[in-house]
């Protein structure tokens, strides 16, 4: 199963940019104006993380003022989650790992879905049950660039988002691998810019992240 994304000019999630914003909102306010400085740099995909109590509220200020960004929803495990994110406008969902029941209620969410994965037995029960693309996750931690080698030949319909500890340096060597479309990661928002509102930095981070693809991909939307 591929993830078509609906109203987007590109095919899949893992297409429309080669990075994906890992974001955590602590203030509300923050949500639009950070969504609209990654979208400047040619970061449209925009990942809210489920890990403050305003993450709902962001994904639905982002959903409705920011044009041009493709709001999702991460670290999603239950099926209660599933239901509350796509309520908010969350036009894909992203888990740190899965069972079935999540997988499920991803499936029937009618988004396009990542469901974690972090070993070779998790990839082959995700392609048994018609999922092609999948979040990498802790990537550093789980092996990096060398296990997603080793995994291409053997699994070669499998396509991941790597992410977790992910930097600038590391990012090119896992988007020029063959299985990955686009990784995830947080770099582009350091904390002391958002902490200072400083969203010129943020967008310039994100241009310089939106140009880490090894064809030079740095516009939102055009396929890899």
């Amino acid at each position: 199963m591929s993830s078509p994304l609906p109203s987007s000019p590109a095919a899949s999630v893992l297409d429309l940019a080669p990075v994906v914003p890992v974001v955590v909102v602590d203030d509300l306010v923050d949500a639009v104006p950070l969504a609209r400085a990654l979208v400047a740099g040619g970061l449209p995909a925009i990942e809210v993380t489920l890990r403050t109590p305003v993450a709902l509220d962001a994904i639905r200020a982002i959903a409705g003022e920011v044009p041009g960004a493709v709001v999702g929803a991460g670290t999603v495990v239950t099926p209660e989650q599933v239901a509350d994110v796509v309520a908010a406008g969350a036009r894909f969902l992203v888990s740190p790992g899965w069972t079935d029941v999540l997988l499920e209620a991803m499936r029937g969410s009618g988004v396009p879905f990542l469901p974690g994965v972090s070993t070779t037995s998790e990839v082959v029960a995700l392609l048994e049950r018609g999922v092609r693309e999948m979040k990498f996750f802790p990537a550093e931690a789980a092996g990096g660039t060398a296990y997603l080698k080793a995994l291409a030949a053997p699994l070669p319909q499998a396509r991941f988002c790597p992410t977790g500890g992910i930097t600038p340096a590391s990012a090119p060597e896992y988007l020029a691998l063959p299985n990955v479309g686009c990784v995830g990661g947080s770099w582009m928002l350091p904390k002391d810019a958002v902490a200072d509102r400083d969203w010129g930095r943020v967008e310039t981070l994100a241009r310089e992240a939106a140009a880490l693809g090894p064809r030079g991909l740095s516009a939102g939307g055009t396929s890899r």
